[in-house]
């Protein structure tokens, strides 16, 4: 009997009581593979009928080859149909970037209460009405000047006959070149063969009857017809495109499919920066062209209105517009003035402006960003001229920015964005770790310099510091060399005693050092304290850097740990237990009352708990240096409290006037009448609709009296003491919540995790509320008081963008203007600081 072939079968071999921990393939019977187990964690064999491989081994894959063939053959198709089908495309091409200019203008009449059809022919109107008008004042300049040219012919013929005067006379290669043209002759006259006194052939022609009138009407009329006929489909196009613009949109978004709210961000992203991009480059080249025309006009070159409008519309083809538009006006300056001093003046002028343009006035209208970098924009600028022509040259810049667009919000064409984006491939620790591994701490410390710079020498060592001796612990065992373990060590010591030395501690009284820090086994784990107590030393916290090493019994003895009261110990390993089990046991052992916290900066959250502290043996685990720096600070204050920015209460728990403004402030919450509890509903639907939008499980939104905080508006139901009147308001002493915090600094407050920030670790409300994670913006009248605070809270730790506080800052003015009664006061947009330097070379993009 024949049995059928398995195509797979698995065979588990452990020793008893162990299970089984590496799983081994060994192919044999052609197609089919035994999976056999071992425990032994040995290396892969090869057995004799097969072949062996560790389950989880990446072989060469096939399938990424087919892809990257796949994507050629693809791209090679589109490349082809945008070169064959540029006759269409352009015109589409063009079309569709005149409608996101026009876009806006059509929006506002459809908001004024036109009809969509209307808004679209009054605009498409009133531009063919301002082309037709241009193109006629060219046509007259163009006339006038024609007119007037040959009364210029006698200074040409001048200048040009006195610059032949200067150019006569022996020359340095004049017998180089007479010798050249002498071998030339000689070589001519050899290969023809012919005596040189011989008489050439005498030359026939025939001479026909000559074209037709008809062809050559035909002739004249046909390269003109062509550019109408294409400004005839641009136009057809532009007004389609306008008066059905949200069909299209939904075509366009059907089209790229996936994510709807990806692909909605994309076209929604793609407009708005083409659209300011085509209006920029309109006040850019007009702002240029009019001063052009009113200098040529004060130096007296004719025809100046045509030469300032042509300069305008020449800026709108990159590199190249600007210099062709200037040879028209310094080509009639020579012509014009038989002396040189016109053409100067005006080489001066277009220099000068040139200068303005580039660097003044384009700067101030785009930003210092250009979204796409200096070679993506020579790249494109040459693709797209190769497949389209001097209109591929125009075009390329919007075409290009639509790609990365694309690239940015579409995960499948992700590559745009890395090949065309402004912004670094690596992140800032990546590319910090690049330069130290090879061996250029100088390049490292230009890009420390400027991301310290941006963000502060603090925030940088917490989250990009950390991160690259993160990357540098991980890579210890695993792919670094000797070589570039020291070149990392070296580097980072380098990077630090500059760091120390460009931002010193603040001068104050000398003060005995009372924390110690300890790197806990690797260098990379020393280099981390050495930034913790640079951290410190800027808090004005003296600390002292005690040498990492084997934690023996005798190392720890000739520790010396005189006058400190706290010791942090920096690990970057994810499993250090036992060594630090091992470290605290002989520590306490020769110091029972130093208080010992631990730095697991590679751990999670929820491994950096309160119950793993008690087992290690420790008081405190933190898991960042800015947690770290925290906690070292607040660690001798009786309460959190006395550490917060608040006003100071006295004993009656009332605010004393003046402080913070406080009469005026409540006076401000008194004329609102918000305690009577007459927006209640309101706020409570302001509330829901926060939580919501931001998916927390609360949101609440409270003000601050003299000595209480009183919730005005919840997502839910709260414990707490409520008020005797109808509406039943929950409320706390001024102390216990979050509100007087806000007041006090006016400031949004962001806490990602509770449990890693020392000031809320122990706070009653946030424990009640059982938060890990929160958020909370000012209430802020018109006037600039601060009644109160809009708070988002979960039971998760999470992190919150700049753009989503500017949500929250939106909603927080509409539940201002419920209280006051008044229009909401929009918040100014929150601007992040770069996360690297951009390029601001070649054709400037707006944000």
């Amino acid at each position: 009997m024949e049995h059928a072939r398995p195509e797979r079968c698995s065979i588990l071999l452990s020793e008893p009581g162990n299970p089984p921990r590496v799983r081994r393939h060994a192919r044999i019977w052609g197609q089919g593979t035994i999976m056999t187990s071992l425990n032994n964690g040995s290396a892969p064999e090869l057995a004799s009928q097969g072949e062996l491989a560790v389950t989880g081994t990446p072989r060469p894959a096939r399938a990424d080859i087919v892809g990257i063939a796949a994507w050629l053959v693809v791209g090679t198709v589109i490349i082809g149909l945008l070169y064959y089908g540029q006759d269409v495309l352009i015109p589409l091409a063009i079309a569709f970037l005149i409608s996101f200019a026009l876009g806006p203008l059509v929006r506002v009449l459809v908001r004024r209460g036109i009809p969509q059809v209307g808004a679209v022919s009054v605009v498409m109107l009133t531009v063919i009405a301002l082309l037709l008008g241009l193109g006629l004042l060219i046509a007259s300049q163009v006339s006038v000047l024609s007119a007037e040219l040959p009364a210029y012919q006698s200074t040409i013929r001048a200048k040009i006959a006195s610059l032949g005067d200067q150019m006569e006379g022996p020359g340095v290669l004049d017998g180089v070149f007479q010798t050249v043209a002498t071998v030339q002759d000689q070589l001519t006259t050899a290969l023809q063969g012919a005596p040189s006194g011989a008489a050439d052939p005498l030359a026939v022609q025939v001479v026909g009857d000559g074209p037709s009138p008809f062809s050559t009407a035909v002739a004249w009329l046909t390269p003109a017809l062509a550019p109408l006929a294409t400004l005839g489909i641009v136009v057809v196009f532009v007004f389609l495109v306008l008066l059905d613009r949200g069909d299209l949109r939904d075509r366009l978004i059907r089209l790229l499919g996936g994510n709807l709210h990806r692909s909605t961000d994309a076209l929604e992203e793609a407009g708005k920066r083409i659209s300011k991009y085509l209006v920029m480059q309109l006040v850019v080249n007009v702002t240029y062209g009019i001063p052009m025309a009113l200098g040529l006009w004060a130096i007296g070159v004719p025809g100046w209105i045509l030469w300032g409008t042509l300069a305008a519309i020449m800026r709108f083809i990159p590199y190249v517009g600007p210099m062709l538009s200037a040879i028209f006006p310094l080509a009639l300056a020579f012509a014009v003035d038989p002396g040189w001093q016109m053409v100067l003046m005006a080489l001066a002028l277009i220099l000068f402006l040139e200068l303005v343009s580039n660097n003044i006035v384009e700067p101030m209208l785009y930003g210092t960003s250009t979204g796409l970098s200096a070679l993506s924009l020579i790249a494109a600028a040459t693709f797209w001229t190769a497949l389209w022509g001097p209109m591929g040259l125009i075009l390329s810049t919007p075409l290009t920015v639509c790609l990365l667009v694309m690239g940015r919000n579409l995960p499948q064409l992700a590559f745009f964005d890395t090949l065309l984006g402004s912004t670094p491939a690596l992140d800032l620790p990546t590319r910090i770790y690049q330069r130290l591994i090879a061996n250029d701490p100088d390049e490292a410390y230009d890009i420390v310099s400027d991301a310290v710079r941006d963000i502060g020498l603090p925030a940088f060592y917490n989250e990009t510091g950390l991160e690259v001796l993160r990357q540098a612990s991980d890579d210890y065992h695993a792919q670094a060399r000797v070589e570039h373990r020291l070149r990392v060590a070296d580097g980072m010591d380098r990077l630090l005693d500059d760091l120390r030395e460009d931002h010193p501690a603040p001068l104050a009284a000398p003060a005995a050092p009372r924390v110690a820090c300890i790197g806990g086994k690797w260098q990379v784990d020393a280099i981390s304290a050495e930034m913790l107590v640079h951290v410190l030393a800027l808090d004005g916290i003296p600390a002292i850097q005690r040498p990492t090493g084997a934690v023996t019994a005798r190392y720890v003895e000739r520790l010396d740990l005189n006058g400190i009261d706290t010791v942090c110990i920096a690990y970057f390993s994810r499993d250090p237990d036992m060594a630090v089990r091992g470290f605290v046991r002989r520590l306490r052992r020769r110091w029972p009352d130093i208080r010992i916290v631990l730095a697991l900066w590679s751990a999670p959250g929820e491994q950096a708990g309160p119950d793993r502290a008690e087992a290690l043996g420790v008081d405190r685990i933190v898991i960042s240096l800015s947690e770290a720096a925290q906690h070292l600070t607040l660690i001798d204050t009786e309460t959190l409290q006395a550490a917060a920015p608040v006003a100071a209460l006295p004993a009656d728990g009332h605010a004393p006037e003046g402080t913070l403004n406080e009469t005026a402030r409540l006076e401000a919450l008194a004329r609102s009448a918000v305690l009577d509890g007459h927006a209640r509903e309101d706020l409570d639907e302001l509330a829901k609709r926060a939580a919501d939008v931001f998916d927390v499980g609360l949101a609440v939104i409270s003000v601050l009296d003299a000595d209480a905080e009183y919730i005005v508006g919840q997502s839910m139901d709260l414990p707490g003491d409520r008020t005797d009147d109808p509406a039943a308001l929950t409320w706390l002493p001024r102390l216990d919540g979050l509100g007087h915090h806000i007041v006090a600094s006016e400031e949004t407050l962001v806490v990602p995790d509770n449990n890693r920030d020392a000031r809320f670790a122990d706070h009653p409300t946030l424990r009640r509320w059982q938060s890990r994670f929160v958020v909370a913006t000012p209430l802020r009248t018109t006037e600039g008081h601060v009644l109160g605070m809009l708070c988002l809270s979960d039971r998760a730790p999470r992190q919150i963008e700049d753009t989503e506080l500017d949500l929250l800052d939106r909603i927080a003015a509409e539940a201002v203007a419920v209280m006051t009664k008044q229009e909401p006061v929009p918040a100014e947009p929150r601007k992040s600081a770069p996360a690297a330097p951009r390029s601001v070379l070649g054709q400037r993009i707006p944000d």
